[in-house]
């Protein structure tokens, strides 16, 4: 995989949540805005991701600004959900492979990181 940002721009686009496992490398950690813990391996992350990128992904959803190093990428991404202004940043490494081996999220304001605790935590149990 030559770019592992490019494809994630296009499975975000997209929806293609079936093209992670490809992107994910197998010891890639997530760091959640509302999990304490960071989750560890390719089938959690994976989970975590594709609820975002349905709970994220509606016809508000762009990144604003990026970015970019010879491994790493900031993309700090604004989205309307229910009404609320969501403003976060996604911070992903990637591998010489072109896998993703780290992806932390954060978000701002409080009312927003409320709002997709709720949103995440319905999408995941209903996994």
């Amino acid at each position: 995989m030559n770019n592992a940002i490019e494809e994630w721009h296009r499975i975000v686009r997209e929806r293609d949540i079936d093209a992670l496992d490809e992107l994910l490398a197998d010891d890639v950690v997530f760091h959640s805005p509302v999990v304490h813990t960071p989750q560890r391996g390719r089938p959690i992350t994976a989970m975590y991701l594709a609820a975002a990128v349905m709970v994220f992904g509606n016809e508000t959803f762009r990144y604003v600004r990026e970015c970019r190093a010879t491994n790493e990428a900031v993309l700090e991404f604004l989205v309307t959900i229910d009404g609320i202004e969501v403003n976060g940043v996604d911070m992903i490494r990637w591998n010489d492979a072109g896998r993703i081996v780290d992806f932390k999220v954060m978000l701002r304001p409080l009312k927003a990181i409320n709002l997709i605790h709720e949103k995440m935590g319905a999408m995941l149990q209903a996994h």
